[in-house]
């Protein structure tokens, strides 16, 4: 029997009561019931799937079994592609990686390419475009209806009748569908002996350029028709390297380029089979015919990440062409350097006086002119660096990867440690100075840029991180609103920093600074300054007070508006628990000193002949507490405890006023920078005598071993390129460093600026036992 329970059958039950009431059984029936609902649902599962996954099966079928033949390039297309011309686009979307990145990339430097002549005509040619999707995509980041012609370049009839379907439904008149061979493409507005060159605006290809057998003839005709000054080239696509970058390479930011032999030998031959071809030759074409203006290497994980990796890359450059005699001068004379994959000048021809620009060493010369009698000359120049084809800033100047640029994984500073405000005091800075600083974090060149607008402030670091970060903050100043600056900077957390990135900085940012920020991405995305090697003494702090359950108490201590107050919770919550066992234990510790506070182990050897490190420590926190707010000026400590600034207690170049200081009359004050990823020795190699009239080497020389020869031969080189009455500054862990001899030996005369004392804070970070500074004796 079968049973169901009736609300209304048993009145003794009530209305909402139940009973069971007997019904007859059919057993055969029951079973063919049964059978039938099993299959109907089977079928209904089956026509889901069939529907869900068609598109992959089409796929996997057409890629992995269906033979293509020996056909000629168009046959083997249209048979490839026509039976799933329909699934295409449904089934690139996770094989295809980084076309909408290639597209907002291109759109964002569009912009500035065109701002200074917005009315030329702009012509797009995507080459190999297939189904129409780029186009379709690259409407979210630069209205179609801004091109005034836009043409669709293609082989394959069917993929191109599902362009043409879509962009009917678009209803745009000005995207035109051309079935032609891309070697050989020709453009309607050509007709009647229009002379092509220089005509298009923009070129893009999409994982075509890996398809197509004549692609030097391609790149060369795309090199002839692109427009010189304003003409952008846009590509995406699959690729395989070698195991070792080239020089030239290095120079246009190859970051994480090379290929381990299993990658590159394997994937060569897997997408061989279908006449998708991955050397390095088409790559190294690219990159010689044009200019490199910005380069990305990732990996497609695909479906099974750290396992199937594909090589993808996102390039930009421009035509070589083009005018570059403002970053040759930004770079050669600003900068102080001639190399050759750097310069196109003949490196000959540098005079060889006292006077002269000494080459800057870091590399072996990419162009090597031999001035010999009776010897013919030829004279072929190579591509330039990334740097030299930048579209609007010439901050960072270019830099070959060294080993040594490798051992630095990360920033070690994401926030500057020396007081900019008692560094003022001493400068006495004009517009017509010129400085020489440590990069660090960017903070106090920036602080100097806001209060003086010195003539030319050279950022110097040989980690080329530091240098990415300053670029940062340079390129959000010059690209963002004060709203998003400060949440990237102020707050530390960004949750749109990958689209800001990629739609408003990118053109402003470097090639190398671009690729580190764009695998670091997630950095914003809860506190930037728990990043770096300086994060990691942040976070300890953090979890040390957490464990103690004086969290709040460390949020009250920044909130106080009294000395005697902050005091207060410092001596009698805070302190015992940051003066620990374990902590006292962690600070006899090289690797901790080095990894957690930066401080190096000539440095930390500095500080033990003077004392132990819990003294040194100890009289470093203690005096600041005792005089100066964290709620109102101490940043730096308001920003160790809490993670993040405030918009009352934050560095110049944070605040309000000095965010427009930096953005005023097209961000002038910001073309003071010139950012070198080099030794301090060889930046001053570069430079002329006399260009400088301030320098400031924090406590840099702390890091060399007692009678280091580096220490001689940069201070020779200082005297050398400091004017005479000119200012040198310096702080140190030591009372009295020993290498103030070596600056009063070369000429210059040493006094003290500030000596901590005993428990006497000399500025708001005081985590220096002294401060000097060096004037050049005028003989």
């Amino acid at each position: 029997m079968f049973f169901f329970l009736c609300p209304h059958c048993n009145p003794d039950l009530g209305s909402s009561s139940l009973s069971i009431q007997a019904i007859p059984h059919f057993p055969g029936l029951s079973s063919l019931s049964a059978v039938l609902a099993i299959l109907l649902a089977c079928a209904g599962v089956i026509a889901i799937l069939a529907r869900v996954f068609t598109p992959q099966a089409l796929f996997i079928w057409h890629c992995f079994f269906r033979p293509l033949g020996q056909d000629n390039q168009k046959a083997r297309l249209d048979k490839f592609y026509r039976g799933q011309a329909e699934a295409y686009d449904t089934t690139r979307s996770l094989l295809l990686r980084g076309r909408n990145t290639m597209l907002s990339l291109s759109a964002a430097h569009l912009r500035q390419m065109h701002a200074a002549s917005p009315k030329k005509r702009l012509i797009w040619v995507d080459i190999g475009g297939g189904t129409g999707y780029n186009i379709e995509l690259m409407n979210k980041h630069f209205a179609i209806a801004n091109f005034d012609a836009v043409y669709l370049v293609d082989l394959c009839e069917p993929l191109l009748d599902i362009a043409r379907k879509r962009f009917a439904a678009k209803g745009w008149k000005n995207v035109i569908v051309l079935y032609q061979d891309a070697s050989e493409f020709t453009l309607p507005e050509w007709a009647d002996g229009v002379d092509p060159k220089g005509s298009v605006g923009f070129v893009t290809m999409s994982y075509s350029l890996s398809m197509i057998p004549s692609y030097y003839t391609l790149l060369d005709r795309i090199e002839y028709v692109l427009s010189p000054q304003d003409g952008l080239f846009g590509v995406v696509d699959f690729y395989t390297a070698y195991r070792h970058s080239s020089l030239h390479e290095s120079a246009i930011g190859g970051i994480s380029k090379e290929c381990g032999w299993i990658s590159r030998w394997f994937w060569q031959i897997w997408f061989d089979f279908d006449h998708v071809h991955l050397g390095p030759a088409r790559r190294a074409y690219l990159e010689y015919k044009f200019g490199t203006i910005k380069n990305y290497n990732g990996r497609n994980h695909l479906i099974l990440p750290f396992i199937v990796r594909i090589p993808y890359y996102i390039w930009l450059g421009r035509p070589r062409s083009c005018d570059v005699t403002r970053f040759c001068h930004a770079f050669e004379v600003q900068g102080g350097n001639t190399i050759g994959n750097c310069s196109p000048s003949n490196l000959m021809m540098v005079k060889a006086t006292d006077d002269s620009v000494p080459p800057l060493d870091i590399g072996d010369s990419y162009m090597q002119v031999v001035k010999t009698e009776n010897v013919v000359n030829i004279n072929i120049t190579p591509p330039l660096s990334s740097f030299h084809y930048q579209v609007k800033n010439t901050w960072r100047l270019p830099y070959y990867e060294q080993p040594i640029h490798k051992e630095f994984r990360t920033f070690i500073y994401s926030f500057t440690w020396e007081d900019p405000f008692e560094d003022m005091k001493v400068l006495k800075l004009t517009q017509d100075d010129s400085m020489l600083v440590i990069t660090s974090a960017g903070d106090n060149a920036l602080h100097y840029a806001i209060a003086s607008q010195p003539k030319r402030i050279h950022c110097v670091d040989m980690n080329p991180c530091q240098g990415h970060l300053l670029e940062l903050k340079l390129a959000a100043i010059q690209s963002l609103d004060y709203d998003d600056f400060f949440s990237l900077f102020g707050r530390g957390k960004n949750a749109k920093f990958r689209h800001l990135l990629d739609s408003s900085l990118s053109p402003h940012l470097s090639s190398s600074a671009y690729q580190f920020w764009r695998i670091n991405a997630d950095a914003f995305s809860s506190s930037f300054y728990m990043h770096g090697y300086s994060g990691l003494a942040l976070r300890l702090a953090k979890l040390i007070f957490a464990l103690a359950g004086v969290s709040k108490e460390v949020k009250a201590m920044c909130d106080c508006d009294s000395l005697e107050a902050q005091s207060k919770i410092w001596h009698e919550k805070l302190r015992p628990v940051l003066f620990n066992p374990i902590v006292i234990a962690l600070l006899k510790s090289p690797v901790f000193c080095w990894n957690a506070l930066g401080v190096p182990i000539n440095q930390r050897n500095m500080i033990l002949e003077e004392g132990t490190f819990y003294d040194y420590v100890k009289n470093t926190l203690d005096p600041l507490v005792e005089t100066y707010l964290f709620k109102k000026g101490a940043y730096f400590y308001l920003l160790t405890m809490l993670g993040h600034y405030t918009p009352e207690t934050c560095p110049l170049y944070l605040t309000q006023s000095g965010f427009e200081t930096l953005r005023k009359n097209d961000s002038a004050a910001l073309d003071t920078f010139r950012l070198h990823t080099e030794s301090i020795v060889n930046v001053l190699r570069g430079l002329s005598r006399w260009s400088l009239t301030r320098v400031l080497v924090m406590d840099h020389l702390d890091w060399f071993a007692p009678g280091a020869a580096e220490v001689d031969e940069e201070i020779t080189e200082l005297h050398r390129v400091i004017a005479p009455s000119g200012l040198v500054f310096w702080r140190s862990a030591s009372v009295k460093p020993w290498y103030n001899k070596v600056f009063e030996q070369a000429g210059f005369r040493v006094a003290p600026v500030a000596i901590r004392q005993g428990s006497e804070a000399i500025d708001r970070v005081n985590m220096y036992r002294s401060f000097w500074r060096g004037q050049r004796v005028l003989s």
